[in-house]
Parts: structure tokens; C-alpha cells; sequence
């Protein structure tokens, strides 16, 4: 069985001004290059090697991904790239301050939004023009399937399909796989894997740039769970 590592990407422009991002293509700060560069030395200096990276279509991944890469001497590797792990997608939110979003909605109603697993938050319009349907990158993929607003539930459902095509029978082959995701593409890799309740799921949290390291067996059961310790490159087990 193949090495499974997630890393969430770098701290993004809007992760710093608190706004919902979403499928929005912001970059990551200068915090999130370092972040970045970090994990992929720490990940270099603990003996790990990889087959490919998998990264979402937007920019704060693929750099992000780029940027460990480049610690671990591995930019030769070859990347992919999907939409179903982009970002939870915010809908009407998107762009949004939270401070503001709870000020017009309201403080409960915001959190059911953020860290509830099947609440959709208002939907963007159709012709909204940051709508994904209008976007260069989605040109491919059939209007029906790109979201306009989406619950964690949804994100789930969507990063399921790649999950099952794409990874797991790489993984059943022996291949070493680090993906680099979002915040709630994570957690809908982590609820995949270990078949987590829905609720500790939306709840699940991991810092910008905090490798997550699975050990499964042949069945794809999860053996083990651990969290690279960044600072001094050590390793600790919270599963």
C-alpha cells in the first residue's frame, strides 16, 4: 500500500482578511509560501518520496504544492490537477467578511453555514460572473455538475467520485500520493478515509500547511493518522 500525505495549502490573501473564498483563484501571502516551504522540507528531512502530487484547479494549491516540491528536489514530479478538489464552493458568501456575513445573517446562522455538514449557504446567481460555468478552466466539465453554493455534504459527495477513481486504485498499487487541498476538500478526504460522523467531520481542523500523514492497509482501513510537527520536522500521532 502507497504513503498518503494531505497538506493543506498555504494562508491565502482572504484566509488573512477572514472573507469567504470558495472557488475564488486567490493566492497564498508570503506567511503561506513559508508555510509551504516548511512542510516540504519537513517532509524531505523525514525520508518521504512520492509517485505524483494532486493539487484542486485553483492557484493556491498548485503553488502551494510547488513550493514542497521544490524543498523535497522533487518539481520533476507530475501534478494533478482536479476540480472536485477545489474549495467548498460559498455562493452568495463568497467574498464576503465573516464579521460582515454575521452582522447581516446573524452569528448561529453563519456558523451552521461554516461548521454544519449539510447547510448550503445562499446560492450565487446564474449569471453571477464568477459563476464556475463562465470560467476558462471549467470550459470541459458539464454546467450541471459545477456548483453554485454547496454543504460540506455536498463537497463530500463530489470529492467521493475523484476519491474512488483516482486515488485509492494508486494507492492499491503502491503508488506514494501527497495531495495538497483546501480546508473543507480536506475534510472530506478525512471523513472518506476514517468514515467519520458528519458532525466531527465539519468540525475537523488543520493549520495551513500541516502535513497529514495516513498509514491504511490493504483494504484502505486507516492504520494510523499522524501530524507532522513543522518545527523541528518530529512526528505525533493524534490517531
Amino acid at each position: 500500500m502507497g504513503n498518503l500525505v494531505i497538506v493543506r495549502h498555504g494562508e491565502s490573501q482572504w484566509n488573512m482578511e477572514n472573507r469567504f473564498t470558495g472557488w475564488t483563484d486567490i493566492d497564498i501571502t508570503e506567511k503561506g509560501r513559508q508555510q509551504a516551504r516548511r512542510a516540504g522540507r519537513a517532509l524531505a528531512d523525514a525520508g518521504f518520496r512520492f509517485d505524483f502530487a494532486v493539487t484542486s484547479l485553483l492557484k493556491r494549491t498548485i503553488r502551494s504544492q510547488w513550493l514542497i516540491l521544490d524543498e523535497m528536489d522533487a518539481m520533476c514530479l507530475p501534478i494533478v490537477k482536479h476540480w472536485r478538489l477545489n474549495e467548498r464552493h460559498y455562493g452568495a458568501l463568497t467574498g464576503l467578511r465573516r464579521d460582515d456575513t454575521i452582522a447581516q445573517f446573524g452569528e448561529d446562522q453563519v456558523w451552521k453555514w461554516r461548521r454544519g455538514f449539510d447547510a448550503r449557504p445562499p446560492l450565487m446567481a446564474a449569471d453571477d460572473p464568477r459563476a464556475p460555468a463562465g470560467e476558462a478552466r471549467y470550459r470541459d466539465i458539464a454546467p450541471q455538475l459545477l456548483p453554485l453554493g454547496e454543504s460540506l455534504k455536498d463537497t463530500v459527495e463530489r470529492v467521493r467520485v475523484f476519491w474512488d477513481e483516482a486515488i485509492v486504485p494508486q494507492l492499491k498499487a503502491g503508488k506514494n500520493i501527497i495531495i495538497c487541498t483546501h480546508g473543507n476538500s480536506q475534510r472530506a478526504l478525512v471523513k472518506l478515509l476514517e468514515d467519520m460522523p458528519d458532525e466531527e467531520a465539519a468540525s475537523f481542523e488543520v493549520p495551513n500547511g500541516v502535513p497529514l500523514i495516513y498509514r491504511l492497509d490493504a483494504q484502505m482501513r486507516v492504520l494510523e493518522r499522524q501530524s507532522m510537527q513543522i518545527a523541528d520536522a518530529t512526528i505525533s500521532t493524534i490517531l
